[in-house]
């Protein structure tokens, strides 16, 4: 290899990973660390910046193969991605997705070495995560999107779910997937949930062998640079003809309804149930009850029955309500996430975003793209009070972070096959969570109350992984909008259609329901002739005068080197 005299795939850097997957005459590099751009919010806060911010934009050619290379350097900030980074990754993948549409072949591959969202950067993190997503969902109409994860950090956070979009995922063994760090786990749930300093646990419960074996990644290879070179050739043919299994709803419903959540699980019991689900001979154990037995309550569940007059849900779980109403004279599809306090997985139980949560509201939205193909399309109105994903050992084990992937591909294929999707945020909008159930939306429209906050993880998490006090992650909220929690700084970074205020949140009337009804209408007539992208976020005032600046920068330097 031309690059470095080490075979060792995973213990390449992010720019030796780049080079080694492209043939030696073709390498060019884009935005390269001689580019002068750098994350601007990182030395406010005692940090030093990396030129290249930790992220590597690379195009050539493997064996006549036309690739776009996109790798994440884990040295730096742990792989996270902050605004600069997010830009770099989401502005590339959007260039290669206008190549396509084009005419041209060109394959995207994502070396993912990343624990998520840099808590520096917070949701300017959260964001960029929310923009590669739906460049991958669009460019999987093209071209497979291959992913690999070689090592040393793995695919933690929203990232893991962008990884859960890719149409293959190829892992060494010491790779690991998940969307909920051990350490963060551990904070969130108790060491009895998840040991943060168990190894052995860690890699039998999201490693790359264990991921093989339940579906979640397609290829586990050998930690050698011309291994991973053939698995991409191999993926590329094999992956044009295999739809994502992100849309693999019905299969993984009924996978998760075999799992009997009062016993205790391991990792080879998983096996023998998807093993099991191959050959359609599983157990069930899902338990049918009433919403009014679920004792659900909180915001999400009272702006969903006034938003819809009271019409009942059509869900198959009381945690996710979705009904058909209408918008004005314009029909609409109504989803939420509320608590269950019988929910079957116990981390779910206070209005988290789950497993089956993901994979069921995944079906309902792909419903309405189905239902609709050759009819109005109907609008989806998504009623934000998530206080973050469920973080449990059960979760991982079971890939959350695929679920959540689910939730994202449809929504995000919705978007694009011409359905509004207007997220109403009247609560909490928190971590994987949002990403899953929210920032796929055309348009975004919240309430301005205290209770509404935006984040990408919870304060005590963010000081651990951090390692500051409560109160210096406080002051750092002061120098950096982006890391603050109140719906207020949120608005600064541009993505808002609209901000209400003169609303009650907790108790709404029907005064309150004329009015959101009505700038939701606002929002579903904005939609109508513009592009069915997120890149309204990027064109508002709050985005252009400063909020996402860095964001716009990258996106036009990249285009100007992109031939």
């Amino acid at each position: 290899m031309w690059v470095t005299q080490k075979n060792s795939f995973v213990e390449c850097s992010g720019r030796e990973r780049a080079r080694a997957l492209l043939d030696k005459s073709s390498y060019r590099e884009l935005l390269d660390a001689f580019s002068g751009i750098e994350s601007p919010h990182l030395e406010p806060q005692g940090v030093v910046p990396q030129s290249d911010d930790g992220v590597v934009i690379a195009r050539g050619e493997l064996r006549g193969l036309s690739l776009l290379v996109i790798s994440i350097e884990g040295n730096f900030q742990g792989g996270g991605i902050g605004e600069v980074s997010g830009a770099k990754i989401a502005g590339a993948l959007e260039l290669a997705l206008e190549e396509n549409k084009a005419g041209g072949t060109v394959y995207p591959v994502i070396v993912f070495d990343t624990g998520g969202v840099r808590l520096q950067e917070a949701n300017y993190g959260l964001l960029s995560i929310a923009e590669i997503g739906a460049a991958i969902v669009a460019l999987k109409e093209y071209v497979p999107v291959i992913g690999i994860i070689p090592g040393k950090i793995g695919a933690f956070g929203g990232m893991s779910i962008t990884a859960g979009l890719c149409s293959t995922i190829i892992m060494s063994r010491e790779g690991r997937l998940g969307l909920n760090g051990p350490e963060v786990i551990e904070q969130e749930a108790g060491i009895l949930e998840f040991d943060s300093m168990d190894r052995q646990l860690i890699w039998n419960t999201i490693g790359g062998i264990q991921r093989e074996a339940m579906g979640f990644a397609d290829l586990v290879v050998d930690d050698d640079i011309e291994a991973f070179q053939l698995a991409i050739l191999s993926s590329v043919k094999k992956a044009v003809s295999n739809p994502s299994r992100s849309t693999h709803f019905e299969r993984y419903l009924t996978f998760l309804r075999s799992v009997n959540t009062s016993e205790s699980i391991n990792s080879e019991k998983v096996r023998q149930l998807w093993e099991q689900s191959e050959q359609n001979i599983l157990p069930e154990y899902s338990v049918e009850r009433s919403i009014e037995e679920s004792g659900q309550a909180g915001r999400g569940h009272k702006w969903f029955t006034l938003l819809t007059n009271g019409s009942p849900t059509i869900s198959s779980i009381p945690s996710v309500l979705c009904a058909d109403s209408f918008i004005g004279s314009v029909p609409a599809r109504f989803l939420a996430v509320v608590p269950d306090r019988f929910n079957r997985f116990p981390r779910a139980r206070n209005g988290e975003f789950g497993l089956e949560e993901g994979w069921v509201i995944a079906k309902h939205i792909r419903d309405v793209i189905e239902e609709d193909r050759y009819q109005q399309k109907r609008a989806i109105i998504v009623i934000v009070d998530v206080p973050s994903q469920a973080y449990g050992y059960r979760e991982e084990l079971l890939g959350i972070h695929q679920a959540c992937a689910a939730a994202v591909d449809a929504y995000a294929s919705a978007r694009l096959a011409g359905h509004p999707v207007i997220a109403f945020i009247p609560g909490k909008a928190i971590s994987g969570a949002f990403l899953s159930h929210g920032m796929q939306a055309s348009r975004l429209i919240a309430i301005e109350d205290e209770g509404v906050n935006v984040h990408v993880m919870s304060k005590q998490s963010a000081a651990r992984i951090t390692q500051r006090s409560l109160e210096e992650l406080e002051e750092a909220t002061k120098k950096v909008p982006a890391m603050a929690y109140d719906i207020r700084s949120f608005e600064k970074l541009g993505a808002l259609f609209a901000l209400m205020s003169g609303i009650n949140a907790d108790s709404p009337e029907i005064s309150d329901r004329e009015v959101v009804i009505s700038k939701l209408a606002e929002a579903i007539e904005d939609t109508k002739n513009s592009p069915r992208d997120l890149s309204s976020r990027l064109n508002t005032s709050f985005a252009r005068e400063g909020g996402r600046a860095a964001s716009i920068l990258v996106r036009e330097k990249l285009a100007e080197q992109w031939r």
